[in-house]
């Protein structure tokens, strides 16, 4: 296991904010931490790279336990915290020349180059930290990262600040790193999740929630409504004598949602209804909850 956590606390004078959560990553799996804000995201990533020690709990990467072997594991991990720390007066080449001397990066001009140009760094290389934007400042942070190498990757909130070009760079950049790497990363942007996961886990108010590939978390909380559209022009009377059938929304002069509990009978019962008549249905599908319909379905 490249990350494995078993019931890990960590406590700020009378409130849990990591309560007892336990979870593991793999190498080559791209996995999105979520929650909302206070529900202790930040708090376990800092846990994993050492930044803060735990309470309870056992914290391990690459089979390196954190609290026991601090320096050993962070040689291991590359961290982009949400509040990116830089030094507006150093220079982006001098500053990755700093990082990559606290790490012994060897070939260290090489690897710069090489990193600058992974995150899309070299329109901007040539100047101070304090002149860049927001998102450009995210690469330098991304950049600093990636430096040493690292096995795994901590990434909390890596597109903050980025215009939606520079998101689909980096999430590009993401999806290649993490072919041979394990990469965690949390985002209120949800869109980048879906784009980018094929796993989630869901903490709130420090507990887990959720852990399962985005796949798996859509069947157990899939929508309970069907889209259906008719090349006839129908009344909703008629859609409303369906067994089971709480709501019927007309979305257009032909389509319409109906809302039930079972929506794959309901599906049986409206090609049946269609063959009585002599309907002819154009379409006919469930409508899949997204993840951010999960998301808030889970943590409120």
């Amino acid at each position: 296991m490249s990350i494995e956590i078993k019931d890990l606390v960590k406590i700020y004078g009378e409130q849990k904010a990591v309560d007892g959560i336990s979870f593991k990553v793999d190498q080559g799996e791209i996995v999105g931490f979520l929650g909302p804000n206070g529900a202790g995201k930040s708090t376990t990533m800092k846990i994993i790279t050492g930044y803060l020690g735990q309470d309870g709990g056992e914290v391990s990467v690459c089979g390196i336990p954190v609290k026991q072997r601090p320096l050993d594991s962070r040689k291991k991990i590359g961290y982009l915290p949400e509040a990116n720390p830089l030094y507006p007066d150093m220079y982006v080449r001098e500053y990755l020349d700093f990082i990559a001397d606290v790490h012994a990066v060897a070939d260290r001009r090489q690897k710069i180059e090489s990193v600058i140009t992974t995150v899309g760094l070299t329109p901007e290389n040539k100047k101070r930290l304090g002149q860049l934007s927001k998102g450009y400042k995210q690469r330098v942070g991304l950049a600093a990262a990636l430096l040493h190498d690292p096995e795994v990757l901590i990434l909390d909130e890596p597109t903050s600040g980025l215009d939606p070009n520079q998101i689909i760079e980096i999430r590009d950049t993401i999806k290649k790193l993490g072919q041979n790497k394990t990469v965690l990363f949390s985002s209120h942007i949800l869109q980048e999740v879906e784009a980018l996961c094929d796993r989630v886990i869901i903490i709130n108010k420090g507990k887990l929630i959720a852990d399962s590939p985005l796949g798996q978390l859509r069947k157990t909380n899939q929508g309970n409504a069907v889209r259906v559209a008719f090349k006839e022009t129908l009344d909703a009377a008629q859609l409303q004598t369906l067994r089971n059938v709480t709501a019927v929304r007309q979305l257009s002069v032909h389509e319409w949602e109906l809302t039930s509990a079972e929506t794959g009978e309901l599906k049986k019962q409206l090609l049946e209804l269609a063959l009585q008549n002599n309907w002819n249905i154009v379409s006919l599908q469930s409508e899949n909850s997204s993840l951010e319909e999960i998301f808030r379905h889970l943590t409120t």
